[in-house]
This record gives structure tokens, sequence and C-alpha cells, in this order.
């Protein structure tokens, strides 16, 4: 599900599945692996997040969703992709989303949480949130990670209550990305950007980070213990949510 490889002591973590490498539960609990093994070894400098092919994801596997048994199914999930997001959003070392063509929901949300955003230039690649149109709202960590993203409430507006896809210069615009560069110069920019981050004396970068997204962190945590966010997970069982889930799944088959 992952292409692991380690380039100028960075770790490169590809998505591979499928033909839009949506994220599932197995790549989720090995990329909290991945997170806890870069942060535990001193020579690795940081993470570049890419992917293979047209997409770099389309979001979650959608049979998730569709296959929930019930609502306790659906909490566990939920209960592990926001820690492993949070792992993500809090990782020591530079992450950078090397985003190298659509990204779309969580896909996004997964890039949100990096440091940094590189996008190659194609006229065809499109970015955005498209959970409004489908009915289904944000989660707490994905809430709070998607809004810290963002220099302003209007710009999370209209990001996420239009849910329109948008070409690569728009995204840079709306500030969904940070930069667009050629095809044969994303991973290397990516990893450019982590070295200059990270190979500093003494490594500044690292408590600064924890300082920049402490608050945003401790928020999640805290409105994960003390809010009933439990029950918003039987949404996936509404049937014009189910119905509009199963048409995206098949249209994407």
């Amino acid at each position: 599900m992952f292409e692991e490889t380690i380039q100028d002591d960075i770790k490169i973590v590809t998505l591979k599945n499928g033909k839009t490498n949506p994220f599932n539960k197995e790549m989720l609990l090995r990329l909290k692996e991945i997170i806890d093994e870069v942060n535990a070894t001193p020579t690795t400098k940081g993470i570049v997040l890419t992917g293979d092919g047209r997409f770099f994801s389309s979001g979650f596997d959608l049979p998730i969703f569709i296959n929930f048994k019930d609502q306790k199914e659906a909490i566990d999930f939920f209960e592990m992709e926001e820690q492993v997001l949070l792992s993500l959003f809090t990782c020591e070392k530079p992450v950078v989303s090397a985003i190298n063509g659509h990204c779309a929901a969580a896909g996004l949300i997964y890039s949100m949480a990096a440091d940094y955003r590189i996008v190659k230039d194609h006229p065809k690649i499109k970015i955005g949130m498209s959970e409004v149109k489908i009915g289904l709202p944000l989660t707490i960590a994905q809430h709070e990670v998607m809004r810290f993203g963002f220099d302003s409430n209007l710009k999370f507006r209209d990001v996420m209550y239009f849910g329109e896809m948008v070409g690569v210069e728009k995204a840079k615009e709306m500030k969904l990305v940070d930069e667009v560069v050629a095809e044969d110069q994303l991973i290397d920019r990516a990893k450019q950007v982590v070295t200059g981050w990270i190979d500093t004396p003494n490594r500044p970068f690292i408590r600064m980070k924890n300082l920049l997204r402490m608050d945003t962190a401790r928020r999640i945590e805290k409105k994960l213990k003390e809010e009933n966010w439990h029950e918003g997970m039987d949404i996936f069982f509404k049937e014009d949510v189910r119905q509009v889930l199963e048409f995206v799944q098949a249209s994407m088959a």
C-alpha cells in the first residue's frame, strides 16, 4: 500500500493503492508506525508524502464506510484515524506533501497536516474538499487540521462549504498548496525543503514546530476526550448518505 524508500536520509512514502490511492485501515496504521520510526531515528531528517500515478489520494477507501456493520465499528475506525492524523500533524521532523496528482477529501486533509505542500504543474490536476457534497462533515481532528492550514475563517469557509475541486494555480491562490513546480522537480524540491529546515545547528525547527502546533494539538486531544462526537457516527447509516457513497464508489471503480 506504501512504497517506502530513504533518499538523502529522508523517508519517502509513496501511496500505491489502486488507481486513486485511497487510505485504508492498514495504510493508516502503517503511517503511524512510520511517523514513530522517523521521530525515533536521529539520522532521518523528515518525511516526504507523495502518490503514485495520476492521484495523490482520493481520500478514504469508501468501502470502509459502506461496510460499517454498526455505529461501534465506525467509532472504532475514527478513534484510530484521529490518532494517526494527530501523530502526522505533530511529527517532530519536517513533513512535506509532494502532490503528484488529484488530491481530494482525506487526501487533502493529510496533506494539510504536513508542514508544506508542493504540487506538480499539470493542467488536469484537481485539488479540493468535496465532503459537503456527499453529506459528510469533518471529524474533530480533521476540522482542526484543516482550519490550522488557513490564515482566515473565510478561506476555510470557501474551501469547505463550496466543496469545489480547483486547478493547481487556484489551489496556490487559495493556500491549499505552497508551491507549484515542474513534475521532474517535485520530489527534489520536497527534499530540499526538508533538508533546509532540519539541517541547522541544534535543529531548532523541532522546537519551533512543537510550539506552533501545540495549542491546536491540545485542543484536538481535549475535544476528543470531552466532546460527545461518537453520536455523529450514525451518519454512515443514513440512506441518502449511503446512496451517495455507493454512487461515488461505483464511479471510481
